[in-house]
């Protein structure tokens, strides 16, 4: 997801396609109504335990609607298409399997969470249990750290979308758009922000789904695999290496980001039993798929039909083909909709962390009300959101450090699921094990080189095919090289005895 940091947009024709005046009107119009919407629901659920977990009694459309919304951020009017047109087909399905992997993984772990500690609310909680102080803390703040860039992330990607369209300023948008979340999640927690997300969701599919009748009808027989391969063969071919490490990559880095979500998790406390789960993330799954390889398809498709685009304004660049103010405004509301509907998931998830692993974390000597706290601390990251939406700044650069950090815990955390055996000790050791080489071959921001591979040591003593596949290699050796090191320790140990 490429979000630039130059207020001054690329223009299709030199023109905005609303006034500042219209989207502010709606950007507030639409805001609000949420606002409200999640204001009034809440009134009647004030306890702790709606904040939480919603009461443990979410039923099966609530859920579903609720998991798919809050995956299915405004990121995606972005990343894929912006992935597409580098990686091809195999980033197109890396990126949606990614995105979509943790709804089937949640069923068995979901299960499992539940059925081991059945009043629980986070998985940091449930590694608490399993684990030390050191790892736990250490868990803990890689979640927060990771769920804060993606705070960051959808509320830049919204101002750049509503700046890109009528020119209105970054910091309005994020402002407008942080305080109505703010107002509605703070006060309502989970259950406002799944009653937010069932409408949001139903806003969500019917513009995706009047955007793929638009753009087939507007673009005709350009919209199809054909005209991709008639233009762009490389996209498409079995044989294009790049498709191949794009997917994997994808896959790797997005599957452990979202099995660290905490929302995702306070969603598989939130069902009322676990066939509702279970369905849930199954059509959760099959929803998600499709949509996100829709808006990758829409990337290869612009870039065959312009290559001169910017890759991640793709969708848009087919859609608003025509200038329609109409279209205009269905965008900021599809952008909206999508973003406010993970940011509350974001903001309460955070939230419910600090409220349920504070004591155990912080150790203030006084006796205090962690709800507040937890609001305090929202607060100040929301101000620093803020900042960064405000200056554009390209966050696409964090936000891939911060999926180095999951995938440096992924197996470690997932495997002790299963393996009783494992220590605090050794899992510590092999994550940050893990994350330190994955490091050494992490990109600059450039992509050029890595402190292993062109700095510490010159390119050319490396395969053209290790310099050209930094970001891979650095995701898989933090995601595999943990879980290596642990076959490792236990093997040893066993032939010890």
């Amino acid at each position: 997801m490429n979000l630039s940091g130059n207020s001054e947009r690329e223009k299709m024709d030199n023109k905005y396609f609303i006034s500042q005046s219209t989207s502010l009107t709606i950007l507030i119009i639409i805001s609000l109504l949420f606002a409200l919407i999640g204001l009034y629901h809440s009134q009647k659920y004030k306890d702790l335990k709606y904040y939480l977990t919603a009461n443990r009694n979410i039923g099966l459309f609530s859920l579903t609607t609720s998991l798919t919304a809050s995956a299915l951020g405004a990121w995606i009017l972005f990343g894929p298409a912006s992935a597409a047109t580098w990686g091809g087909i195999g980033a197109i399905i890396g990126y949606s399997l990614g995105t979509a992997f943790p709804m089937f993984f949640l069923i068995y772990l979901g299960k499992k969470i539940r059925k081991e500690f059945p009043k629980g609310h986070s998985l940091i909680e449930f590694m608490r249990k399993k684990f030390g102080k050191s790892l736990f803390k250490l868990i803990l703040s890689m979640t927060i750290f990771y769920m804060f860039i993606f705070l960051c992330a959808e509320v830049t990607a919204i101002a750049v979308l509503i700046n890109y369209i009528s020119g209105t300023e970054l910091w309005l948008t994020a402002l407008i758009v942080l305080l109505s979340t703010l107002v509605y999640t703070l006060y309502g927690g989970l259950k406002a922000s799944i009653f937010t997300d069932n409408i949001q969701m139903i806003v969500i599919g019917t513009l995706i789904f009047f955007s793929i009748i638009y753009i087939k009808s507007l673009t005709g027989s350009q919209f199809s695999f054909n005209f991709i391969k008639e233009k762009n063969p490389h996209l498409l071919s079995s044989s294009y290496v790049p498709s191949y490490t794009a997917g994997l990559t994808f896959f790797i880095a997005v599957a452990a980001t979202n099995l660290f979500h905490q929302g995702n998790w306070q969603r598989v406390y939130a069902a009322k039993n676990f066939e509702t789960l279970k369905k849930s993330l199954i059509i959760s799954f099959f929803i998600i798929v499709p949509v996100v390889f829709y808006m990758g398809f829409t990337g290869m498709v612009a870039f065959s039909v312009d290559s001169s685009i910017r890759p991640d304004l793709g969708f848009f660049s087919l859609l608003l083909k025509e200038q329609s103010s109409l279209l205009s405004l269905i965008i900021i509301i599809l952008g909206l909709s999508l973003t406010i509907s993970t940011v509350d998931t974001l903001i309460n998830a955070i939230s419910s962390l600090i409220i349920v692993d504070g004591k155990a974390s912080f150790n203030f000597k006084k006796k205090i009300n962690y709800l507040n706290f937890s609001k305090y601390i929202i607060i100040i990251l929301s101000i620093i959101s803020f900042i960064v939406a405000s200056k554009g700044f390209d966050i696409l650069y964090l936000f891939l450090l911060a999926d180095l950090f999951c995938c440096a815990f992924v197996l470690t955390v997932f495997y002790s699921f299963y393996n009783k055996k494992i220590t605090e000790k050794a899992a510590y050791f092999s994550i940050v094990i893990g994350l330190v080489s994955g490091f050494m071959m992490f990109p600059t921001p450039d992509f050029s080189k890595s402190l292993l591979v062109g700095i510490l040591i010159p390119k050319e003593l490396f395969a053209p095919f290790v310099s050209q596949s930094l970001l891979f290699l650095s995701f898989a050796i933090a995601t595999f090289l943990p879980f290596f090191i642990l076959k490792l320790k236990r093997s040893n140990i066993t032939r010890l005895y």
